[in-house]
């Protein structure tokens, strides 16, 4: 295998996070449909439609699917046949391939732990902090509806482009809540109605709560990189490319990139580091230190009880005979629950695939040796062994 190909969007923080994996592995990659020919992108996209009628698209490694379901972008090919999804997959799949050399997820079990725990948190957390940011806080300022059109129908003429992109970026305001983002009552950002973050009836306004999470996530990241230069040491890792797969994602924003660069500058600076490629096949140690503290503090404060309510909800749910959930259900006001985070209140559908995320995070944690356990809970005892007591666990 000489390169990857890629279906996605840059405005996708996962695609992002697929083309940094990439990068480290020094491994050349093409993203779909914006780099290649019409004939490229047309072939691909019918061989991904046929998998995904078929359910043949897979995820690495094999699973159990039955709660999980399909995104939107990105997918990945390694052989121009075979289909996958799943960002964190791809790190997997490419180490079990020998592509990079050293590894994108650490042997040691406490450090490899800890590198999937701070990566869930960013794809299934930092997700609606950083779309938060996109359409919220950058609403004046981002330019994705556009570029997303243009790199969906680079062959199309202006007019049909322009058209794409005034429906893009109204359809991602409409999902704000969907995606934890409730505006207040009568929010007025000075954009036209159909991309003012809407407000939902019923459900608590989440903007502070957002906005105080993410300046707690990006203060944690400026406080390691002052230290190191990534997030498990000297070397990039999977934390490494979920972190920047989501903040990165901001980068083109506007508004949310100045206040990157104003509250943590290293970290605007890391960022555009990897943007830039710069960290292909970096070589060092990883070692788990004090300086995680403040990262996985917020990690417990917010993804942890997020996913014991899912799940918790979910369990309930089935009780009910509830059989529809994720954003299906959440369009018919169907599997929705009330919980809390950081001491305010959200409201939110049950989401089958982070209750799959979930259990597959504590399986990790009951596989791990005494000792491991014992040395993630004596270097931060507020990580305990009973926050990841699945309730199929």
């Amino acid at each position: 295998m000489g390169s990857i190909t890629f279906w996605g969007l840059s405005a996708s923080p996962y695609q992002l996070k697929m083309q940094s994996l990439a990068d480290f592995a020094q491994l050349p990659w093409q993203r779909l449909p914006d780099q290649g020919s019409l004939l490229q992108s047309l072939a691909l996209l019918r061989r991904l439609r046929k998998a995904q009628r078929k359910t043949t698209v897979l995820r690495f490694p094999s699973h159990d699917a039955d709660m999980d379901e399909y995104p939107a972008v990105p997918y990945y090919t390694l052989d121009g046949k075979t289909l996958y999804y799943d960002s964190s997959g791809l790190a997997q799949h490419l180490d079990t391939l020998g592509h990079g050399s050293q590894s994108l997820l650490p042997e040691k079990g406490a450090q490899r732990f800890l590198c999937k725990f701070i990566d869930e948190a960013f794809d299934e957390f930092g997700l609606y902090m950083v779309h938060h940011n996109r359409w919220v806080t950058s609403a004046h300022t981002n330019k994705m509806g556009k570029t997303t059109a243009d790199e969906m129908a680079h062959w199309l003429p202006a007019a049909v482009k322009r058209n794409i992109a005034r429906k893009l970026s109204e359809r991602q305001c409409r999902r704000l809540p969907y995606l934890f983002s409730v505006a207040p009552p009568g929010l007025n950002c000075g954009v036209d109605n159909a991309i003012t973050p809407p407000e939902r009836a019923g459900f608590p306004a989440t903007h502070v709560l957002l906005d105080q999470a993410w300046r707690k996530y990006l203060a944690a990241i400026e406080h390691i990189l002052s230290r190191q230069p990534y997030l498990l040491g000297q070397r990039f890792t999977l934390a490494d490319a979920s972190a920047y797969g989501q903040l990165g994602m901001n980068l083109p924003d506007g508004m949310a990139a100045e206040l990157i660069q104003e509250l943590a500058p290293r970290t605007y600076q890391w960022l555009n580091m990897i943007n830039s490629g710069e960290h292909r096949g970096c070589h060092g140690d990883l070692e788990i230190t004090d300086t995680l503290t403040p990262l996985l503090e917020i990690i417990t404060d917010t993804f942890i009880p997020l996913m014991q309510q899912n799940e918790a909800a979910y369990e309930a749910a089935l009780q009910r005979g509830q059989n529809l959930f994720n954003e299906a259900a959440f369009e018919h006001g169907e599997a929705l629950y009330d919980g809390e985070l950081l001491g305010l209140p959200f409201r939110s559908v049950v989401k089958s695939f982070q209750v799959v995320t979930w259990r597959e995070l504590c399986e990790e944690w009951c596989a791990l040796s005494p000792d491991a356990r014992l040395e993630i809970t004596k270097q931060f005892p507020f990580i305990r062994s009973s926050l990841f007591s699945s309730v199929t666990t």
